[in-house]
């Protein structure tokens, strides 16, 4: 199979005010992509735009909650407004809730999934005829390192990071059947340096000290810098991949969930302990 040309395409990015967004935004737009950049924090999202404005690119911001069925909604026409069309939409955006299940409320856990899995699938459905115009459309969708493994006090996030993975899944595979040029790229990412740790929501239970222990945990676990982060996952996009890992973490775990799919905690909590 052809490598798809990045060249002139437009790239929706959620989630790009910041992290892998934000570096998803730099890679792309160094090879020629128009950018149509999405966020709540707005002034992040200008901060990615400056970071990344050309004058031979279009760059879009477009401030919106993700938990806003109607904002969803209108973002294709908003999109297609200023670009008139879509040929890449990257799912990237999301958020952490510590704590365990009995912890975490009902509110936050809606909450989580309403961002990491509801708003995924309603931006798939928004953006579905901007890409059927494509000549060679791509769906990219983040998953995790915790939509490999679900470790203790990961219930939330590694429910919608399975429920991607899934979703992604069974997606690609209708595609295929139909016949559709619209590719399905899935992305676990291990342990990525980003702020995700630190702009994690907590359950009101856990104690300062618990929330400190969780944040140098995942200090010690998110070591790849996002940009070389983002190299990856766009070389997975021009090659066409199904799947992609991003990093000896995530590579690790998945041979692991492999060999073991039952009993692999059990190898890793002495590790973890450890650590």
């Amino acid at each position: 199979m052809s490598r798809m040309n990045l060249e002139g395409r437009t790239v929706v990015i959620t989630g790009a005010a910041s992290g892998i967004g934000r570096a998803l935004a730099r890679t792309l737009s160094a090879r020629g992509c128009h950018l149509a950049l999405a966020d709540v924090n707005a002034a992040g999202l200008e901060e990615t735009a400056r970071l990344v404005q050309s004058n031979s690119l279009r760059v879009s911001t477009h401030v919106i909650d993700l938990t806003d069925r109607a904002a969803i909604a209108a973002l294709p026409d908003a999109v297609a407004a200023r670009h008139g069309g879509t040929d890449i939409l990257i799912n990237n955006a999301g958020v952490a809730i510590g704590g365990t299940f009995d912890q975490v409320s009902e509110h936050d856990f809606d909450w989580l999934m309403e961002i990491n899995f509801f708003a995924v699938v309603r931006l798939t459905r928004a953006f579905r005829p901007l890409l059927g115009n494509s000549t060679d459309a791509r769906l990219v969708y983040l998953s995790s390192l915790f939509g490999l493994i679900a470790p203790p006090g990961q219930t939330a996030y590694s429910a919608s990071k399975f429920a991607v993975r899934g979703f992604a899944n069974a997606l690609r595979h209708e595609l295929e059947e139909a016949g559709s040029r619209l590719g399905v790229t899935v992305v676990h990412p291990g342990g990525i340096a980003t702020n995700i740790a630190e702009s994690a929501r907590h359950a009101e239970s856990t104690t300062a000290e618990e929330r400190q222990q969780a944040l140098e945990r995942a200090r010690r676990m998110l070591k790849m810098p996002p940009e070389r982060a983002a190299e990856i996952i766009t070389d997975a996009v021009v090659r066409r991949a199904d799947r992609v890992l991003v990093g000896g973490d995530a590579k690790f775990m998945a041979l692991l969930e492999r060999l073991a799919p039952v009993s692999y905690w059990k190898f890793l909590q002495p590790l973890v302990r450890r650590s």
